[in-house]
Order: structure tokens, then sequence, then C-alpha cells
């Protein structure tokens, strides 16, 4: 009793429409009472509620008592939440075993289970007729609902078929597939018979793909005939043809159709959609050791082979399944939207595992921000009463520069908490989806983590429920999540309002174990930088009140005159500019400074002022708020930024062109819009005159 009065925390609902749309039955009660203190009060007790598992330890009365006990005790944080939160055919014996000096990270050793079994099997008793997955077509208006049951048969006849095929436990199976719920079939069907997946994000090039199939050696391929994204047709079977050919150890090739277009069948190719009629729903599972792999994720956009990053089956998903509940405060039958692509680690951590362990109702979306009009995302959660939206600032800032009236237009009203996770995001896009979006009464959830970590490890929550919010940094870090911050010099910086080196103290059980093939190069890339912590090659700012401001990645940092300078901060200040909607900075090669500064800026539409004017706005502002040294060799203004499909910024081909080294671009057919990298070349040829 007396750990529930202290654990109780207390906030407050800011309208009736909140109160009808919130799942707490006090807040519920509320409709039409009397405000308190100003608003209607609704109690919410936050920690007993969210983890019972700890109701005996009376010293536990708030989140930052339970923060606290993840880091000093995490074997009986860790232990409690992997017996309570995920079912396991065989119990574990050993809760952590961690090297960091190796690079070696094991959790829940001796145990044995099964991601599908936990993502369906286990909520089949009491949500078997609950919406698992909402299918956003590309066209507007035609969703499709899939139940817990309807998903768990399209799993067990695709396990099956793969079995029946020849696929194996540990095997690998590439997944080059579109935004669809066979794609999320497939991958829970290669959990379930133990296979491992990689999907790899259909726009890859074949060149692309090819080289991720062989490095995971995979025998295994799941395609489709075509896909559909914003309206165009995209011919996903002559990629992988182009990708097959040089693949030698390939040997089965699965068609899904995703439209009814017929398209050339070779000797490796089984049309899926046609064999899985004749196969069962009922699919043995094959247990799996905690510590076996459950998917693999490769890395893009950067230079050298790519990195095969590897994940274990029991850390991963319990780690998913927390940092989705915890998060987001998720509650039960809301509908969480996530509009990441499977294709990275977003759409496979919170469209995928970390809802459907949970047995929530889950969102993906198949089209794009802007098909076919810049309200596309208003517009879908008037229609499907999305209670929560997960997206990048990338896309936020695309729609932050068509304007309000496309906002305007829908009713937002079921939103209750929003998301954000990618690069930095700046202020301006802060409290646009804070005062546009959301209407002043959604938390915004602006999360920093990376592909390595497996789920959120920074955020405004785990906190008490209504605590501080501030814009422009994820602030606090997750349960078990011990960050530091360390010089150039290797030393840890301590106290508040210091920069550095973002790294992590101790392992947690969402972290990647290692790249697949080369534990050597995950061993130097992440534990050898600085001996003894994980080092996640971010910048971070902890200021005065311990919160925690991502400054851009390590190598982004520029120095300019001996002095360094994160681009991210420049960036901010540019991005502050009425009339811009997003820039991006590099460094250069200097004869005199060392290196120098080189901005790209996208401006908005309907602007007045002339580039010229903004150009030297920017300037003043940027000279105002970091200093002379911080001002740009060159402002080049863009219709946009060259970008992958999935909206990462391309800062490498930026940074190539700033240096004229136009013949090491690489391969751009992987880009959303090549041609941008085109107008950036001649727009830099022409300011270099």
């Amino acid at each position: 009793m007396a750990y529930q009065a202290l654990s109780r925390v207390f906030w407050r609902c800011f309208n009736k429409k909140h109160a009808n749309i919130c799942k707490n039955k006090t807040c519920r009660s509320l409709i039409g009472k009397p405000y308190v203190n100003g608003a209607p009060s609704c109690s919410y007790i936050s920690t007993t509620t969210d983890f019972p598992e700890f109701q005996d330890l009376t010293h536990i009365k708030t989140h930052q008592d339970l923060y606290q006990l993840s880091i000093e005790k995490p074997e009986i944080f860790w232990s409690r939440l992997a017996r309570s939160r995920l079912t396991w055919s065989k119990d574990f014996t050993t809760t952590c075993k961690a090297d960091f000096s190796s690079g070696k990270v094991e959790w829940f050793d001796g145990g044995m289970l099964n991601a599908s079994v936990n993502c369906l099997d286990r909520h089949l008793d009491t949500k078997a007729d609950d919406i698992a997955l909402i299918w956003e077509r590309d066209e507007p208006g035609t969703h499709r609902f899939y139940t817990y049951r309807k998903l768990s048969e399209m799993v067990g006849k695709i396990g099956n078929l793969l079995l029946n095929s020849g696929v194996k436990a540990g095997d690998r199976v590439a997944i080059y597939l579109p935004k669809s719920p066979t794609a999320i079939a497939t991958m829970l069907a290669c959990a379930r018979i133990g296979a491992i997946h990689s999907v790899v994000f259909a726009g890859f090039s074949a060149e692309a793909l090819a080289g991720r199939i062989n490095d995971a050696r995979a025998e295994t391929v799941v395609t489709a005939n075509q896909t559909i994204r914003g309206g165009k047709l995209i011919e996903l079977k002559k990629t992988v043809d182009a990708a097959v050919s040089k693949c030698p150890g390939v040997k089965r090739v699965f068609i899904y159709f995703r439209t009814e277009a017929k398209v050339p069948m070779g000797k490796l190719d089984i049309d899926m959609t046609e064999a899985l009629q004749h196969e069962s729903p009922d699919c043995p599972v094959v247990q799996r050791q905690s510590e076996d792999s459950l998917f693999m994720l490769y890395t893009s956009g950067s230079t050298g082979a790519p990195k095969g990053i590897t994940h274990s089956t029991s850390g991963y998903l319990l780690y998913a399944n927390l940092t989705f509940k915890q998060t987001f405060d998720y509650m039960a039958g809301e509908r969480f939207g996530c509009v990441a692509d499977i294709g990275w680690i977003t759409g496979h951590s919170y469209v995928l595992y970390g809802p459907l362990s949970n047995g929530g109702t889950t969102l993906l979306f198949e089209s794009t921000p802007l098909y076919p009009n810049p309200g596309r995302y208003w517009e879908m959660v008037e229609r499907l009463k999305l209670n929560h939206l997960y997206l990048a600032p990338t896309s936020l800032r695309m729609l932050l520069k068509a304007g309000n009236d496309y906002v305007w237009k829908y009713d937002r009203s079921s939103l209750r908490k929003l998301g954000c996770v990618g690069e930095p995001l700046n202020h301006e896009a802060w409290e646009w989806y804070y005062n546009v979006v959301g209407e002043k009464r959604c938390d915004i959830i602006d999360t920093w983590w990376q592909t390595e970590t497996g789920g959120i490890c920074i955020s405004p929550r785990p906190s008490e429920v209504g605590a501080e919010i501030k814009p422009g940094m994820p602030m606090r870090p997750m349960f078990g999540i011990d960050l530091a911050i360390y010089d150039s010099q290797g030393q840890e910086v301590n106290g508040n309002n210091v920069e550095g080196a973002l790294c992590i103290r101790k392992p947690w059980p969402g972290m990647a174990r290692t790249i697949y093939g080369d534990h050597d190069r995950f061993k130097k890339t992440y534990f050898g930088v600085i001996p003894g912590v994980y080092y996640t090659g971010d910048g971070a700012h902890r200021h005065d009140n311990g919160y925690y401001q991502i400054t851009g990645r390590m190598d982004d940092v520029l120095n300019v005159s001996g002095h360094r300078l994160g681009t991210a901060e420049i960036e901010d200040v540019m991005d502050d500019h009425p009339d811009v909607a997003e820039t991006a900075v590099v460094g250069f090669p200097h004869d005199i400074k060392g290196e120098g500064i080189y901005a790209y800026a996208v401006l908005k539409d309907g602007r007045t002022k002339t580039k010229k004017e903004i150009e030297r706005e920017l300037r003043e502002a940027i000279k105002t708020k970091i200093g002379g040294l911080a001002m740009p060799e060159v402002i080049l203004f863009t219709p946009n930024l060259p970008r992958t499909r999935s909206g990462k910024i391309m800062r490498r081909i930026l940074r190539k062109v700033a240096a004229n080294k136009f013949d090491e671009l690489g391969d751009i057919s992987t880009l959303s819009e090549p041609e941008v990298v085109e107008f950036i070349v001649k727009k830099h040829k022409e300011l270099s005159k």
C-alpha cells in the first residue's frame, strides 16, 4: 500500500478531448466534471502499472529509482523483466556475461524461446480477433486490417513453405520485399523456423543487393514481382534477377505477386503466391537459444564493405518490447503508427517486434509522405484514428516546407504521442511538430538510437508522466543505458555543461552481438576507440540539468583553424531562419584553415526574399549565435538534399562535391532523387568560377 501511494505519479489532461481518447479509467471518469487546478486531474500509477515485477522492492518509488536499479543491479532488473515480459520454453540460468575488451556480450544464457511465439502465439487466446497490423497501402483509402489470427496463419504457411523448400535453422534468408504484410509474415516465419532474416531495403540497386546476399552467404531470396511507391511501379524482380546472377550461392528465389503483372520465371524462381495455397497454417516452432541470431541488418550509406549488424533473439526482443512500451507510453488498444521502412532497424523494432510482442496494433506504411500530396500523413491519421506517429526529421522538415494548410485540413484529435527518429531534430521542426501537428497537447518523443543498439537509448521517457520535455534533445537515458562523455584524449568528462564523444559504459540486452563474418571489425569499431566502453560515434552535450543533446556524428565535427565545431550546431542556426526548410553542413579541405565550412540549404516555398538576402541573414545569424569562426565559405541553395530512399542524407556525397572529388561520388542509383546530385554538382561548379 505504501509503495503504491509513494509511486503514484500525477499528470493532467488538458482538455475533454484528451479525456475521451485516454485509456486511463480515472481520466475518462472526469469527463464533464469540474476542473482541478485549472485542468482535469488524472492520476496514473506509472511504476506499479508498468512494472509489477518490482512491487516487492519497497525502495522503488519513482522511475528514477527504477533507472538506478537498472544501472546498479542490472541482473535483478533485466532477469525479472525477461521472465515476466517474454515467454520461454526453457528458463535461463545466467542473466549477463560481458567483456567489452573482446566485444563479446551474452544475455540470458541457458534460456530458450522463439520470437514468433512471443509476437503471435501467446496473444491468440485473448487477442486472436484484435487488429495486429494495419496495412496502409500506397493509394489512400485502400488500407487493410490483419488480425492476430490472420497474421499467424500467414506466418505458419510461409514457415512451412520455407521448411519444405530446404530452409533450415541458422540459414540466412535475404528479404527484398515491398512494405507489405507478406514481408512482416516472412520475417516472423524465419524466426519461427530458426532461420536468420536479412531484410534489404527494396530500393537498393542490384549491385548493392548482390553484395549483401553474398556477404550473408544467403541461399534463399524472397522478393516480389513489383512494388508500388508514390503511385509508381518499381520492378523488383528485374533487380533481383540482376543481383542473383552475381550470387552463385543462391539456391531458390521466392516471388510474391504484389501486383498482377507477370514476370519471367527462371529455374531458381518459385511462385510464392501460388505455392502458399498448398501449405498448412500450422508450422512447427523451432526453439532458439537466447544468443542465437534473430536477424542481421546491413548498414548503408557509408564507404567500405557493408556491415551485417547481427542481433540475438532474447536480448533484442526484450529490449524492443520494453522500449516500445515505455518510450511511447503505449496503452492497450491504441494504434501505433511508425512509418519507417522494414528495411531499416526502426521498421524492425517499432513496426514489428516491439508492437507485436506487446500485443499492440501496428501500422505498415507502403507509400511516401508526399503522395498524393503533403497531407498524406495527416489524412491517414484522421482516417485510421492513429494514436501515435513516429517519423524521421527529414520527413518532418519536408512537410514543414509545404506549410500548415495540409495539416489543418484533417482531424488529428486521436493523436496522443508524436515521435521522431533519425538525425537531431532542430528547434523549428520540433516547435512545428508540437504546435501545429500536435495542437500543443501531444508529447514530442525525440529519440536517439542506432542499428547497433537495437532500440531506443535516449528519449524524454522513461520518466514520470508529465515530466519536463525540452525541444531539440532526446534528454534522458533509457533503463539500463549508462551514458558517459569522453574527450578527444579518451578521458571521461564528468559534470554537466560538457561536450564530447557519447559512449555507453555497461552492456544492455538489445545491443548488437557482432558484424556477420567479421567480429574483429565489430570489436575495433565499437570497443576499440575508447577501451572499456561502447563507442557510439556520435557527439553529445550534457546540459546543466543532466539532459543529453546529440551534436552530430563525431566524423561530422569540423576542425577549423584548430577549433572543433559541430555541424549540427551550425545547421540549427540556419534552420531557425523562417525561409529555410533544411540544411546540411560539411567540411572540405582549406589551404589556410585546414578545414572550411560548406553549407547546403533548402528553402521553403512561397518566400518573398531573394536568395542573396537570405544568405546575408544566414551569415549574420551564424556570426551572432556562434561566431565568425563558424561562417561557411560557401552556401549553396538546392531544391533538395541527396538522400537514401529511407530519407537519410548522404553527407558523404556532399563532402565529395565540396572537395571537388566528383569522380569519387560512387553509385548514386540507390538515392531517392539522383538528379539532385547532378544539380548540386552543376551549381557547385558555377559557384567555384
